[in-house]
């Protein structure tokens, strides 16, 4: 299986950025659509955006216009740019194959904290 590492979480005040990044062990084209999720302790993964081999996005609606996906197959890594930060947005983020049906083994995971 392929493996996954994210990167690029940290604290941000409310109304700041990041840009997380997701390195895969091999090719995110044979896997197809990826996704980032985030998880909140006691609460269930949710699948916040998505993109596809082709470019396509999608988003789940509390983060549309705030967050973008992006792609780089030739380096196996996806991105998630995060802007107008909440403390909502408060959670351990992760990438893998979208839908969650299609899920490689899950990586670490990086802590966002919106925080004044």
């Amino acid at each position: 299986q392929v493996q996954l590492v994210e990167s690029g979480g940290g604290l941000v005040q409310p109304g700041g950025s990041l840009r997380l990044s997701c390195a895969a062990s091999g090719s995110i084209f044979r896997i197809g659509a990826m996704g980032w999720y985030r998880q909140v302790p006691g609460k269930q993964r949710e699948l916040v955006a998505v993109i596809t081999n082709g470019g396509r996005t999608n988003y789940v609606n509390s983060v549309k216009g705030r967050f973008t996906i992006s792609r780089d197959n030739a380096k196996n890594t996806v991105y998630l740019q995060m802007d107008s930060l909440k403390p909502e947005d408060t959670a351990v983020y992760y990438c893998n194959a979208a839908p969650e049906s299609r899920a490689e083994s899950w990586g670490q995971g990086t802590q966002v904290t919106v925080s004044s």
